[in-house]
Order: structure tokens, then sequence, then C-alpha cells
């Protein structure tokens, strides 16, 4: 039995561009050995071929929203029902592992019993196919010291999780905004560790336009994350990896350094993960945030009016 599942719901491999992305990212999963399996989900073109291809379990009865767009909910739950592993990853499929991301899933297990582990990742362009034979590793992790670029901790990669965590999900729309942040959200809300292993994992993402998504433009500003947006709670439901509780540093999960920003913005989502409380937690972000709150009522109120006034 492998100790850690990767999975992962890739885009169409009909862009050469993507495919060879994507193709460099899974190889490097499977690199890591015995102890990892990969998993792919979903039904876009070229991915029965690539899992016949490499020899990996291919999951296809996915479900999807109305626009195609296969969902979280039945991803995680498709994955966790073809694995045993006690350990498992979503991981975007643009995005090559190194063998510190087995060691961080090992490292985190034996440290905490409920937890997620994210991180920021490291930017690269890459616009060949790569060879992952002896040093493989090695030569990946000096091409990112030379010319990658640490990415600014916004959205999330990867996801590392015990299996008895996140069971239940709402239906997100893969690849778009919001999801990610709300993973964060959730896990604070349980309880959890949630364990930045920036200084631990060298995540490396490949760079790419959006010409796979409508209008080639970034998720962020397609309908289908403004209801990922709605579906996680609202605005004050996404967080990022500055809300992180614990670090991994040096194969140790730490409490992160109490900087005064790190303290006020405790206090700040204290009634959201303490009190579990939404309302609670829009005052609170009033408070700390009162002209940006005020911007976000105007824009709701400007929203609620146009929609009054369309006719029927």
């Amino acid at each position: 039995m492998a100790f850690l599942t990767i999975f992962t719901a890739p885009k169409p491999f009909t862009n050469p561009h993507i495919n060879l992305i994507q193709r460099n990212a899974i190889q490097s999963w499977r690199a890591l050995g015995a102890d990892v399996q990969v998993v792919l989900i979903g039904r876009e073109a070229g991915m029965a071929e690539l899992a016949q291809e490499l020899n990996l379990p291919h999951l296809t009865q996915c479900a999807s929203n109305e626009k195609g767009t296969p969902l979280i909910n039945s991803i995680f739950s498709l994955a966790r029902e073809a694995s045993q592993s006690p350990v498992l990853a979503y991981v975007n499929a643009d995005v090559m592992l190194l063998p510190d991301f087995l060691e961080a899933a090992h490292q985190s297990m034996a440290q905490a019993r409920q937890f997620l582990v994210v991180g920021q990742r490291w930017d690269l362009a890459v616009q060949e196919p790569l060879a992952f034979g002896p040093e493989w590793d090695k030569v990946l992790e000096q091409r990112v010291a030379q010319n990658g670029r640490l990415h600014q901790p916004a959205g999330s990669d990867y996801f590392l999780f015990p299996r008895s965590c996140f069971t239940e999900l709402p239906p997100f729309a893969v690849g778009r905004a919001g999801w990610d942040n709300w993973m964060i959200y959730y896990a604070r809300r349980q309880g959890w560790w949630v364990i930045d292993a920036t200084q631990s994992i060298i995540a490396i993402h490949q760079d790419h336009d959006y010409s796979h998504l409508p209008g080639g433009k970034p998720h962020y500003h397609l309908p289908e994350s403004n209801q990922n947006t709605a579906l996680a709670g609202g605005r004050r439901a996404i967080f990022s990896l500055l809300d992180a509780n614990r670090q991994l540093k040096k194969s140790h999960v730490v409490s992160p350094t109490l900087t005064l920003k790190k303290v006020l913005r405790e206090v700040e989502i204290f009634p959201l993960i303490s009190l579990k409380s939404l309302a609670l937690g829009q005052v609170s972000f009033t408070i700390f945030h009162p002209k940006q709150a005020f911007q976000e009522y105007r824009g709701w109120l400007a929203w609620k009016l146009s929609r009054k006034s369309r006719p029927s």
C-alpha cells in the first residue's frame, strides 16, 4: 500500500504546451517511488491515453457543473475511494514535486493527527520535456535556485492531508478561484493545524498562459469563481497562506513567528474560526478594514439595485 496518494484533475492535453508541462508534472510524481500512488481524475481529452501510457489509475465518473467543469467534492471522493493511503494530496497538474514533498508528508503525519499542509510555489519557465533519470531532483532543484521565482502567498497549488480530513466538501468548480482559500478557512475552523511548508517543500509551477480558459482570462474573472466564493460562505471565508497556524521547518512542525501583522490577523479571524460565525466575522472585518468593507457594501448594493431594475 502506498503511503501517499497524489490525485489531480488535469486540463485537456490538446494544447501542446499544457500537454508538455502536465506530463512533466505527473512524471515527477511517479518518480517519487513506490510510496506514492498517482491517480488521474476526469474525462479531458488526452487523459486516457496518458493514463494508459504511464499505467496510472484513471477515474472518469467525475461529476461536473453545467459548464462541464469537474467538481471538487466529486474529485476528492473518487480519490479517497480508489486509495487506501493514510495521506492524500490534491496537486495541480502543472506542478512538479521533489522528494521533499513525500518527506513532508511523513514528518507532518508523525507530528499531527489532523492537518492541512500548504505552501508557496516556485514559478519556473519550462519549454521542454524533462527526463527523470538519476539525480533528476537535484537538477531541478538547481534550476529553481537559478531561475525560479517564489510566488506570492495568495493561492495554493497543493493540499496534503490525512484521509480522515476533508471527507465532505462543497461542489466547487476545479481550476477556478476560491476553493483553495476555503480549504485553509475550513481547516482552521475545524481546529486542525494548517502547516505552511514553504521552507520545506519546493513545489515547481511551470509557467503557462490562460488560453485554456474562456476568453483566455485568468480564472479570477470567471463567473464560476464567484460561484465558488458564494459556496465557500462569502469573502470572509477566503483565507490565504498567511492564515496558517504552523510551519514546517527542518523536519519539525512549529508555531509561526508572532509578528504584529499575524497577531492582528488572528484577532480579526477569531469570530470565524473560534466562534464559527460568518456574521461576526463580517463585523470584525468591518472594524479592521472599514474602507474596504464600505467599498464591498457599496458594490453589493449597486448589484442588488441593478438586479431590481432589470425587466422581469
